[in-house]
């Protein structure tokens, strides 16, 4: 009877460890750090399309899907054109640690710019390709933003009518509205936690700052856990705050 029962269960033990490996293998094969850029920028789509709010991150303006195109609605937040028409009516994926700033003190860089980086650096194109350092943003104040730093000195924004964005452009510099500041800080510690980016000690002191008034909130919680699933990394400063204030399972 031993025999028979062994001779029967032996298989089924196998059969179960067989399909725990798949699950498993499958599970990590799911959560995958994205190639490139652009393969970021489409799972960064599916992730709010399906599960975030449709909004863009400085503004806050409701995003239309009109056909492949992601669009921002101008008038559900108040934004009127600076000049770039084009860029104002498209939403960008925007670097919030811009590719500048974590890319040009490397050779690759100095050798020919963001696109040779793309090319020759598999660590670029890692950060690059981020999804934790990804934004949906207006065109426009994307293309303002540039690479210049985040800044804080209590000016009005008179920019972009009822987006309280500000940009300095002769100052290099950008204050953003207050509802990003936190999210802004926590992904800088991010990079410099994961990939060593260099931050200046003011700005280091300034990011301490926000990422203490402003605290993470659901969202920004339920973001960082869907790229977790995707990626396979979490945003260690996000993860820790969600579960200090209960906002995670």
């Amino acid at each position: 009877m031993q025999q028979y029962l062994k001779h029967i269960l032996q298989p089924l033990w196998l059969l179960v460890l067989f399909t725990a490996i798949i699950l498993t293998s499958s599970n990590l094969h799911a959560a995958e750090h994205p190639k490139s850029f652009r393969s970021a920028k489409k799972i960064a789509q599916q992730i709010y399309s399906s599960s975030l709010p449709m909004s863009s991150f400085y503004c806050g303006c409701d995003i239309k899907v009109v056909g492949k195109q992601w669009k921002p609605d101008l008038e559900s937040c108040g934004y009127q054109v600076r000049k770039q028409i084009p860029r104002a009516n498209r939403i960008e994926w925007e670097h919030v640690v811009s590719a500048w700033e974590f890319g040009h003190q490397e050779q690759c860089w100095q050798d020919g710019g963001r696109k040779n980086c793309g090319r020759v650096s598999p660590e670029f194109k890692k950060m690059e390709a981020d999804l934790h350092n990804l934004t949906p943003t207006v065109g426009e104040v994307n293309g303002d933003r540039s690479n210049y730093r985040f800044s804080q000195w209590n000016a009005k924004s008179t920019l972009y009518g009822q987006c309280d964005m500000v940009v300095d452009f002769k100052g290099r510099k950008v204050q953003p509205p207050e509802q990003s500041r936190g999210a802004i800080a926590r992904t800088y510690f991010y990079m410099q936690d994961t990939y060593g980016l260099s931050i200046s000690s003011s700005q280091q002191r300034l990011f301490e700052v926000w990422n203490s008034y402003y605290p993470v909130n659901e969202t920004e919680c339920l973001r960082d856990r869907l790229i977790a699933e995707k990626q396979g990394n979490h945003n260690k400063i996000v993860l820790k705050q969600c579960q200090t204030l209960s906002l995670i399972d």
